[in-house]
């Protein structure tokens, strides 16, 4: 099996800073360009597991640039280039503290708080008399507070403008922005057979200006299910197969861990780790309609340095 991409630490020309998210580490050049390179890492739960999964990185970083280059004309982004499987290079832009969650459904997160009896969510209602995996009347839009340690938390658009979080110009920018870009979203899975469930966006500001930044409908950020026979499914209660992670979360809270205090986090047999993989190339499939290609894994930190230095040289 591969060695998945689990750490990275590059010392490239101009580097400011380096922050570490959950899967990406991103590169501060001269406060004017940000390098991302997508790992393999892979949370659930807002915990990064123990392994990486292999080719996981390329995965999303090549759907979130077909997805970036397809939403240009709906919001400007922060891409400049992708010049490694791994790696996206943009613009800098101070991000927003709030990830914009749009929702078509009633699935994960949403669901499990319906499940518990809650009728709002982010101050969004939601309908009496639902099941899982029902659509909404129409998609909602439920903000939660982009947490740099453990859990993200639900938070409503008043409390967003009563917090000053962000201004309440810039914030109904971002939801239109979020409305146009889920459609837009919705539209291309349905070309592909797949109905876009839900998804966040997170946007940033340089000059005045709002970007859209990170990923954009990316299993990782995204649930999608198959077309056919979603009807079907529903009316039958049979749950629905998704292209998400979900199903990771499903095998651990199979293991009883959900991120709480106290739980044992699960070992990841080579099975399960090579089995991640293949749903994860599965999902590149699907959603874009392309083979995929897997990347050069024989040296990737001396790929990856060098196909990011040749860019930067030519800025």
């Amino acid at each position: 099996m591969e060695e998945a991409i689990t750490k990275t630490q590059f010392d490239f020309p101009g580097l400011i800073n380096l922050y570490k998210g959950k899967v990406r580490d991103v590169y501060n050049i001269d406060d004017k360009y940000l390098v991302m390179v997508v790992s393999d890492r892979i949370s659930a739960f807002d915990v990064v597991l123990p392994r990486g999964i292999p080719y996981k990185g390329q995965v999303l970083n090549q759907i979130a640039n077909k997805f970036l280059d397809a939403t240009a004309d709906i919001v400007p982004n922060w891409k400049l280039s992708a010049p490694d499987p791994n790696v996206t290079i943009g613009y800098f832009a101070e991000p927003f503290r709030v990830e914009m969650v749009i929702r078509g459904y009633l699935t994960g997160h949403a669901w499990r708080e319906y499940k518990a009896g809650k009728r709002t969510i982010s101050g969004v209602p939601m309908p009496e008399g639902m099941k899982e995996h029902d659509r909404f009347p129409a998609p909602i839009i439920t903000p939660a507070t982009k947490a740099e340690e453990g859990h993200d938390e639900d938070i409503s658009r008043e409390e967003i403008i009563s917090k000053e979080l962000i201004s309440e110009e810039d914030y109904l920018l971002m939801e239109d922005y979020t409305c146009k870009l889920f459609e837009r979203g919705t539209i291309m899975a349905a070309e592909k057979g797949l109905i876009l469930v839900d998804t966040k966006y997170e946007f940033g500001k340089n000059d005045g200006k709002i970007y859209l930044i990170d990923e954009i409908h990316t299993p990782d950020s995204s649930r999608y299910f198959y077309a056919d026979g979603y009807e079907e499914r529903q009316a039958k209660d049979m749950g629905q197969k998704q292209l998400s992670k979900e199903f990771v979360r499903e095998w651990l809270m199979d293991r009883n861990f959900q991120g709480l205090e106290g739980q044992v986090l699960p070992e990841m047999p080579d099975e399960f780790v090579q089995e991640v993989t293949d749903r994860y190339i599965e999902l590149y499939e699907n959603i874009t309609g392309e083979d995929f290609h897997k990347g050069d894994y024989s040296n990737t930190m001396i790929r990856i340095e060098e196909n990011v230095n040749n860019f930067l040289k030519s800025l």
